[in-house]
């Protein structure tokens, strides 16, 4: 079952200009040091990076029903990627806390993430789904 959506638009530029004016006190404010390490790694497109994690942050304080209010915090949800280059959002603290209140007994959930950008436009969708913990319950597909 869906539990939550939500996606955010951001803006590259925007985020540039903000790197620009604040630097490290917006950095370690916002993203993690993994997350960091990530658009350091990228020269050609660190503003595209943090961009696309911004609209993940933001996507993901929507799915979760609060917008960012409510105690949540930015590093609260940080995302990574697998090798393949899947990102994945990881959630603690009071993200943390919100997901596990909003997760129906008997199940587990899932954050999906998926992120794109073109410049000067970065694009972030948030799915929180909600599994059966038994098999059985599982719906047969089609």
């Amino acid at each position: 079952m869906i539990l939550g959506i939500g996606s955010d638009l951001a803006n590259i530029d925007r985020i540039d200009a903000t790197l620009a004016r604040f630097g490290d006190r917006f950095r370690n404010r916002v993203f993690t040091p993994r997350e960091q390490a990530k658009a350091d790694s990228r020269p050609r497109a660190i503003a595209a990076t943090y961009a696309k994690r911004w609209a993940a942050k933001e996507a993901c304080s929507k799915a979760l029903g609060t917008g960012l209010r409510m105690g949540i915090s930015w590093r609260d949800m940080a995302v990574s990627n697998l090798s393949t280059g899947q990102p994945q959002m990881h959630l603690s603290g009071w993200a943390a806390e919100r997901l596990a209140a909003m997760t129906p007994q008997g199940y587990t959930a899932i954050v999906h993430v998926t992120l794109t950008d073109d410049h000067p436009w970065a694009q972030a969708f948030v799915v929180i789904e909600a599994r059966p913990n038994t098999p059985h319950l599982v719906p047969p597909t089609a």
